[in-house]
């Protein structure tokens, strides 16, 4: 009581303006606030020229904090007008290709008017469209042939969880461990499928179609069955179209000859591909070519990746979008100049690193890509070796590897 009387008594003789000084003690003060901040009574009052050097200091500080509010407001005035712009342009583009494309299809897809609308990336709401009908469905697959795998894929499922025998019978020479194998293959598989978005994880709103076009096509294609980084692939066509539309290109994309030979590992044909590959990387890029001979880095170290999960996995999925855009119109060798084309976009920095560095970066390219950069790089590679175009140069090596393979006989065991 004593100690709260002589607290109270104490607070009483304050000045009114030392109670405010009081409270202040308690407050947050800004940088500014303490430069015009007179002294505690018990110290001497400021100089006039001090008093007069801070002030200075205080309107140089409002005046800088204006000045970046400014260009603070000038940059989101630009973005939001840079994003109406391309909003736009997407909007114009969507009603070109609904109204004037898609019901021409056959007649103007191979137009040079369509083909420079490709390239600058198809819109979102017909991308799905466009890219079934570019894949096309060499293989007759219908939405009835789906629900049957599917129905398979489940029955199979089932026995396997209950411990039968069943699925032994079925003709594919596959056995129960096999197949118990392949199974868990895809659930680890889609618990690791683009884990930021949350979308195929176990609980998620696609989980179930990624599991069920994946689960269809060990059925379909049980002689390729289920290979890593097909789930990649398989999502992206999810985020596009209907599941049974997905599965239709998705079988039809993984039976392409590129595709086909990396998923069935086809050793010899996967190395001819990457034979191919590094004569238009030394004809493009002879500097980098070099530093990657010298350090042994050789294009299955980092290619295999790229081109297993169609670069959905190593780029921003929109930028991977865009390079399915264009996949889809050019074919498989579209996949080897985009290799070409990150290559020489890093090549300074590529020049600088060794194995280990570069098998890293590769591995896991920047996320803040930007697709503008990454297409004129691209667009400044020539698919062109002594006359020979990515076709020509490919059939030629394969030409050779069968030429060898008849001249020596035990290379084919």
């Amino acid at each position: 009581m004593e100690y709260e009387e002589r607290i109270g008594r104490a607070s009483k003789s304050l000045s009114p303006k030392q109670n405010v000084r009081k409270s202040l003690i308690f407050e947050p003060l800004s940088t500014t606030a303490l430069i015009l901040e007179d002294r505690p009574a018990n110290l001497p009052a400021k100089p006039a020229e001090e008093a007069q050097k801070h002030r200075l200091e205080y309107e140089e500080m409002v005046a800088q904090a204006k000045r970046r509010e400014f260009k603070d407001a000038q940059r989101k005035k630009k973005q939001l007008e840079e994003r109406c712009k391309l909003e736009e342009s997407i909007g114009n583009a969507a009603l070109t290709w609904n109204t004037e494309i898609l019901p021409n299809w056959e007649t103007t897809c191979c137009s040079r008017r369509v083909r420079d609308m490709w390239w600058q990336g198809i819109p979102p709401s017909v991308r799905g469209r466009v890219w079934s009908l570019a894949i096309g469905n060499e293989m007759n697959i219908t939405h009835d042939l789906y629900d049957i795998c599917l129905s398979r894929a489940k029955d199979r499922w089932k026995s396997l969880s209950m411990g039968t025998q069943e699925a032994e019978n079925e003709d594919s020479g596959l056995s129960v461990a096999d197949r118990e194998a392949s199974l868990e293959s895809i659930k680890l598989d889609i618990s690791r499928t683009f884990p930021n978005l949350c979308i195929f994880q176990k609980g998620g709103p696609y989980h179930d179609m990624l599991h069920s076009i994946l689960g269809a096509y060990t059925c379909y294609r049980p002689d390729v069955g289920y290979v890593q980084g097909m789930s990649f692939i398989a999502a992206v066509l999810i985020l596009n179209l209907d599941t049974a539309d997905a599965f239709i290109a998705f079988s039809n994309l993984l039976n392409k000859p590129c595709q086909m030979a990396f998923f069935r590992v086809d050793h010899g044909l996967m190395l001819t591909y990457f034979a191919a590959f590094e004569v238009f990387f030394e004809e493009n890029l002879p500097k980098l070519f070099i530093h990657f001979k010298k350090n042994n880095l050789t294009p299955d170290i980092y290619l295999i990746d790229w081109i297993f999960t169609l670069y959905s996995k190593s780029l921003p999925l929109d930028l991977a979008c865009r390079v399915w855009d264009v996949f889809c119109r050019d074919g498989e060798e579209f996949l080897f100049r985009t290799a070409l084309g990150i290559l020489r976009l890093f090549e300074d920095i590529l020049t600088r690193m060794d194995f280990i560095h570069i098998a890293q970066f590769l591995t896991k390219l920047p996320e803040d890509l930007n697709s503008e950069d990454l297409f004129a790089s691209i667009a400044a590679i020539q698919m062109q070796s002594r006359n020979k175009k990515w076709s020509q140069v490919l059939s030629a090596l394969q030409k050779d590897n069968r030429d060898m393979e008849n001249r020596s006989p035990s290379l084919k065991r």
